[in-house]
């Protein structure tokens, strides 16, 4: 199955822009002559992104270890910062694989207290009081 990997590349120093112009022949070469199946730019606010698509893992790694494409990375605008690479297709696409849930922290395994008897209250079996006592603050009443 083929599998998209990005590259993520930050204004910095100078803008990202001028860095795709330098080198966007040069990695589209590079990847379409080593198997890449598709492959698009997006340009944002931030910077650039480079997208492209690998039949599989091997291609990809075969790609990026061309020195055309070091030398690319190497060239970013801000080389400690500005560069991403990782599978899967830019910004807030969808993983390529759905998330497995985590596992509940070791608190949410602690034995829940037990339940307390409720009390009843049966309110059909009330009586009125029968005479109210002398002294009482109730008993003032006029």
């Amino acid at each position: 199955m083929a599998e998209w990997w990005s590259i993520e590349v930050l204004h910095g120093e100078f803008s990202a822009l001028q860095w795709q112009t330098a080198y966007a022949s040069d990695l589209i070469e590079a990847a379409l002559t080593n198997g890449a199946s598709d492959s698009t730019w997006h340009v944002d606010s931030w910077g650039v992104a480079f997208e492209v698509c690998f039949e599989d893992s091997d291609q990809w790694e075969a790609f990026r270890s061309l020195p055309v494409v070091r030398a690319a990375l190497d060239a970013v605008p801000d080389p400690v910062n500005g560069l991403l690479i990782y599978r899967g297709r830019g910004g807030s696409s969808a993983s390529g694989k759905p998330r497995r849930p985590r596992p509940a922290p070791s608190a949410a395994a602690a034995a829940l207290p037990e339940p307390v008897a409720e009390t009843y209250l049966d309110l059909t079996r009330a009586a009125p009081p029968d005479l109210l006592e002398v002294g009482s603050p109730s008993s003032y009443v006029a």
